[in-house]
């Protein structure tokens, strides 16, 4: 087990929900923003990478035919579990990227404050694994904290290295207080 996954690991063991995703203005806000950019567009496949406990990926399920929430910590999955059991068209899976990239091609990819967890390499692999498995009509969504950090990298930088570690088309930047969103597709 990485460093990376223990850390999560007891992190959610700790406090179920330790972002507040349930309770927080500023989570709910970036949730609803986050549907916006997608537009009314409805979705085949697509992935949800560090889905966490499921907020965001309820959400998105109401626009996608089938979709994977992929997380490297089992006890967030298991929140996550509970809270979509009644949802059919939604799998689980534990996984770290960029190691465990799920197979297949997505018609949407979202990163939703994830990025930055990952070394600048790492978000490199992953920015070039998700250009390779994007639909060529897909669409990939950045959801990045921009505030101080103590983590490999900053919101800023991740969105950075993404962009640039790919030939990718930014197709939208919506920047918020506290936060932006990044849409891309593949140039």
């Amino acid at each position: 087990m990485s460093e990376r996954r223990r850390g999560f690991e007891r992190l959610f063991t700790d406090d179920a929900d330790p972002w507040r995703f349930d309770t927080s203005r500023y989570e709910h806000d970036k949730r609803e923003a986050t549907m916006r950019a997608l537009g009314q567009r409805r979705f085949g496949r697509a992935v949800e990478i560090g889905c966490a406990t499921g907020a965001l990926t309820a959400q998105l399920a109401t626009v996608c035919d089938e979709l994977l929430g992929l997380d490297l910590s089992e006890t967030a999955l298991a929140h996550a579990r509970a809270r979509l059991a009644e949802t059919p068209n939604v799998r689980l899976m534990r996984g770290e990227v960029p190691g465990d990239w799920p197979g297949g091609t997505w018609d949407l990819m979202v990163f939703s404050e994830v990025l930055y967890f990952l070394s600048a390499e790492e978000i490199a692999e992953v920015s070039r694994l998700a250009h390779r498995t994007l639909d060529a009509q897909g669409m990939c969504l950045l959801v990045n904290w921009t505030g101080p950090n103590d983590l490999p990298v900053d919101g800023r930088h991740a969105v950075e290295i993404f962009r640039t570690a790919a030939p990718w088309a930014q197709d939208e930047t919506r920047p918020a207080p506290r936060y932006r969103i990044d849409r891309f597709t593949r140039s």
